[in-house]
Order: C-alpha cells, then structure tokens, then sequence
C-alpha cells in the first residue's frame, strides 16, 4: 500500500516573478496522484512544515546576488529543528534573477547540504534582466516557456515522490 508524499515548495516573492514560478511547479506536482503538494509563503512555513515533507522545492528571488532575506530567515527559523531529520530527502529550487541568480543557487545549495539534502535537479534560472531600480521593482510576468519549465520540474518531483525514486 502507498503511502501519500508531500513535496513542499516554500516561496519568498517581491515583485510576483518567483510566486508565478512556484505557482507553475504546484500546477505540475498537483497533476500527480499520490502526492500532496504544499505551496507556502516563506514567512508560514515552519519546522513542523519541513519534517513532514517528503521532498521540497525552494523558490526565491536573487536579491543583491543572494536568496531573499524571508526565505533566509525561513531558513534560520526551520535549519536546526530539521538537522539530522531530513537526511536524503530530495530537493531542487527555483530562482527568478535580475541577472544570473547564480549566487542565490550557490546559498540554497550549501544550506540543502547542511540538511544533507539530495539534489535532483539542476536550479531552474528565470533571468529577467532587470538592471535598472524602476525594472527591479516592477510587477514581474514571467513568459510562458519559462512556466512550462517550472511546471515541468514540480512534475518531476511529484513524479519522483509517487514511484519512489527519491
């Protein structure tokens, strides 16, 4: 008999281009039985959140070539209670960049590490290349070939979690 997984995907969002990304990863996961998807707002998510998934998505902006400060202090908030509970689980993340989002990826990674977390995917890189303060700041769309990527990516990690394979 199956048990049900739960991936959950925790966003931090300024300008909607990271809640659009992690929208689309929940659109995909929700489409596979067996899986129950959590999608929260970093500020709601908690230790009690992270121990009961199974599998996570961490979805973020680059913010002055970093993760935003909420899904840091979610970090922070969550990291002891979950070391040495979460060995092995899988995780990818989700970064809406101004410019490479490269450094964003690095921060997720090391912390994912800590947890000793299993990566299965590359970090998915939306760049807006916004460079000027009124294009950081603006209202985000992200397009929909980039969409389809992030809805592609919660498949696969529901998918992943409803046979097993991580």
């Amino acid at each position: 008999m199956s048990t049900l997984k739960t991936l959950l995907i925790v966003y931090h969002s300024m300008t909607d281009g990271t809640r659009q990304m992690a929208e689309a990863a929940r659109a995909g996961a929700a489409a596979e039985s067996g899986v129950n998807v959590r999608l929260l707002h970093a500020a709601q998510a908690g230790a009690a959140d992270v121990l009961a998934a199974h599998g996570y998505l961490f979805a973020t902006p680059e913010n002055l070539a970093a993760i935003s400060g909420q899904l840091k202090d979610f970090f922070d908030r969550t990291y002891y209670a979950a070391l040495d509970h979460v060995n092995g689980r899988p995780y990818a993340s989700l970064i809406c960049a101004g410019s490479d989002g490269s450094n964003a990826a690095r921060q997720i990674e090391r912390i994912a590490t800590g947890w000793r977390l299993k990566s299965v995917a590359e970090p998915l890189i939306v760049c807006s290349h916004a460079q000027t303060p009124e294009a950081i700041l603006a209202i985000k769309q992200i397009g929909v070939e980039d969409l389809a990527r992030c809805r592609a990516l919660g498949e696969a990690m529901a998918a992943g979690l409803a046979l097993g394979v991580f």
